[in-house]
């Protein structure tokens, strides 16, 4: 497109304030943050995000997060806030963690879809937080997908769904992170966790003295009864911490279909290769690296979509750390069609 920024190697600084300006006047612009890549306008302008829930064909019931890149407008837009609360922010600001706080009247409806409560981000990528310190104005840039498909982390992945709707796209290259923010509202003055993500649950446990996790629970967030991440594939996911036990049941499952993917870590996946029945087999990292797995997690189940399976099988990992950050994602991709021996630790 004519419209377009490669940052990946040099590029002039003087063109990010044009970009900043195209979305402090309601423009459209694809661009990098360090957990995926997000689609933004002025968080501000109502009429302005509009346009991304039908460009992104959003439920309007589902709210919107706001990038900020000081505490300065974070005061600008929520108010009420708690000590709890500026020391999550203190601790996690900036960086892959959203915090949900009481906005002003300031912020537009569609936002916080007619809620009192905003989710507020401070980005920790250069790219991003530069574009909304130029702005001067708070950003309201979903995960660029169309909704219920998977977060973009690579920006050839995602361009052509939006080039048609975009003022202007960044190639800041591959995500640092690959995965959405950890997002927290804090209950009584302990944070639970409504969307785990890149921050654990123990490290928001050090700086608050608890956490919940609110998986199992009621759900807060408007969007949470809300499909998310789908393939259109049919898929399923295998836990064990018995690994030889998670392996062969996924080899015998693949016996009964003609074009199995199976999405692993890297230290099975010489088992399933020998398998003449798996036509195709994607090793995500090693089970030792989380953070690798959490990175190229949605780039690997966006080579599967290419593949066109009859049937996708993804191993689980341990739900602690960032396993539950991992299994979230993979729990919804299989639309909770999941294997799990009694020997594993139950969730």
């Amino acid at each position: 497109m004519e419209n377009y920024l490669d940052t990946r190697n040099s590029y002039q600084e003087s063109k990010l304030e044009e970009i900043a300006m195209i979305l402090k006047k309601g423009g459209i612009v694809l661009f990098p943050t360090e957990t995926v890549y997000g689609i933004g306008t002025n968080g501000l302008d109502e009429k302005a995000v509009e346009k991304i829930y039908d460009i992104k064909k959003r439920n309007r019931k589902n709210p919107t997060n706001l990038l900020v890149s000081n505490m300065a407008m974070v005061e600008a837009i929520t108010q009420d806030i708690s000590p709890i609360e500026y020391k999550l922010m203190e601790a996690f600001f900036p960086g892959p963690f959203t915090i949900i706080l009481k906005r002003k009247k300031i912020v537009p409806n569609i936002v916080t879809a007619n809620s009192d409560l905003v989710g507020v981000r401070m980005p920790d990528s250069s790219i991003a937080k530069t574009l909304v310190e130029l702005a001067g104005v708070p950003l309201a840039a979903p995960s660029a997908n169309i909704s219920g498909k998977l977060s973009g982390t690579d920006l050839t992945n995602i361009i052509d769904e939006f080039d048609n709707h975009l003022d202007f796209a960044i190639n800041g290259g591959e995500s640092k992170i690959g995965m959405e923010s950890t997002v927290v509202r804090v209950i009584d003055n302990v944070p639970h966790i409504l969307r785990p993500g890149f921050i654990t649950p123990e490290q928001i446990k050090k700086i608050a003295g608890n956490v919940v996790l609110e998986e199992d629970k009621t759900p807060i967030l408007p969007s949470s009864c809300m499909k998310h991440y789908q393939l259109d594939i049919a898929s399923t996911l295998v836990y064990s911490e018995n690994n030889q036990k998670m392996v062969d049941t996924i080899i015998d499952l693949s016996k009964n279909y003609a074009n199995s993917v199976v999405l692993c870590c890297t230290e099975n996946a010489d088992f399933y290769c020998a398998e003449k029945s798996i036509k195709n087999v994607i090793s995500i990292a090693s089970k030792t690296n989380l953070e690798e797995y959490t990175k190229k997690l949605f780039s690997c189940l966006q080579r599967v979509s290419s593949l066109s399976p009859d049937m996708l099988f993804m191993e689980g990992v341990k739900k602690e750390g960032l396993g539950i950050a991992i299994m979230n994602r993979l729990l919804q991709v299989c639309n909770d069609n999941y294997i799990e021996f009694p020997n594993a630790k139950k969730y």
